[in-house]
């Protein structure tokens, strides 16, 4: 079991992992995602993992607070009797007019003024860091619209579907040009969950015609100030991924287990794709034992990391509560130890050298 500090990963090594450039470790990034319950189970005894690294520095603000817009109408269920996919914050495409022209100005004053200092620590460390935010054409939507509203409105209302992401893709690109110039990240991180347990949420066609024409505008975006393109996605992506990496997403997140066929996914796209693999949290994490977690650590390594890197590693979503103490710290320190091992048997020179693995 590690005892000592690991230290996170110089810039350089993160940039060797995800550009498939032979780093001396598999990266770690958000393996420590506090879910719900966990810091109410754990409280201050979490802090034990800190001697495991972060390997990227993560610096989110949602572009958008609809409380803040000023918008004519009420949220539909303030109430507190909707769920959230059952929207609100546009009930009726006849409010999208006023919608758009109240979203954020990408370039008002003082936007990432919050994000300088953090920015300025990481640079200052020499680590990798990413900007972002969660939600981008799937997941915005049905939180303004809902989930079966959006659905429908697919093919009744294609016209305004496109109007609303062609304003929300402008906000978001504006950001990253900001984000670019004033924070100078390394890579742009967000989200859009498109896949259920057996297939995208919507047809093939409908990903290519609704959302992949946005994507790959925040690819271009991207490419312009050499930002890598991280992109979380829970559910089985398979369908789309030809399309993720034709739009610029360079690395996808988490290839959820029980959901996508890790080994033909790791075969077809590992030339293409450096993948965050996510840790199976529902599950396995959760209820297996520490020998368990162990395993699987070697068994997600073995299949995707390959000579030239190309694979980092995460909770596949948030920890929640319940989840056994020591089946935590197993997965964190087996993926610093093998993640370490696994590249020295590719030639690396790790530096610092490799830390013992413990024996449970």
């Amino acid at each position: 079991m590690i005892e000592t500090t690991v230290e996170p990963l110089p810039r350089d090594e993160v940039v060797k992992a995800v550009e498939r450039r032979g780093p001396s470790r598999i990266p770690l990034v958000m393996a420590k995602w506090w879910g719900e319950g966990l810091g109410d189970q754990y409280g201050e005894r979490l802090g034990e993992f800190n001697r495991y690294p972060q390997d990227v520095a993560m610096l989110m603000k949602g572009p958008a607070d609809y409380n803040q817009m000023d918008l004519s109408w009420r949220r539909a269920g303030e109430d507190g009797k909707r769920g959230y996919d059952s929207g609100g914050w546009l009930p009726d495409w006849e409010c999208l007019d006023e919608f758009i022209a109240k979203l954020p100005d990408p370039e008002a004053p003082g936007l990432l003024d919050d994000l300088h200092e953090r920015a300025e620590q990481a640079h200052a460390q020499g680590r990798y860091m990413v900007y972002g935010f969660w939600c981008l054409f799937f997941e915005r939507p049905w939180g303004l619209r809902g989930m079966a509203n959006l659905m429908m409105d697919y093919y009744l209302h294609p016209d305004e579907v496109h109007r609303l992401h062609d304003a929300l893709c402008s906000l978001y690109e504006g950001l990253i040009h900001r984000a670019a110039r004033e924070l100078k990240p390394d890579g742009f991180w967000s989200s859009d969950d498109l896949g259920n347990q057996r297939q995208l949420m919507m047809k093939p066609e409908h990903f290519h015609e609704f959302l992949k024409p946005y994507y790959d505008r925040v690819g271009a975006a991207c490419r312009e100030h050499g930002l890598h393109f991280w992109l979380h996605s829970c559910g089985n992506n398979t369908e789309a991924l030809p399309d993720l990496v034709d739009a610029g997403v360079q690395i996808f997140h988490p290839v959820q287990k029980h959901t996508m066929d890790e080994q033909a996914v790791a075969r077809e796209f590992g030339d293409r794709l450096t993948f965050l693999v996510g840790f199976d949290v529902q599950h396995l994490l959760r209820e297996g034992t520490p020998d368990q977690v162990r395993a699987e650590v070697r068994y997600l390594v073995d299949t995707f990391d390959r000579p030239e890197g190309g694979m980092c590693l995460a909770a596949g979503n948030g920890i929640v509560g319940g989840t056994p103490f020591e089946n935590i710290e197993a997965f964190l320190d087996e993926a610093v130890a093998y993640g370490t091992e696994h590249r020295v048997r590719y030639g690396a020179d790790p530096t610092p050298s490799p830390p013992g693995r413990g024996l449970g």
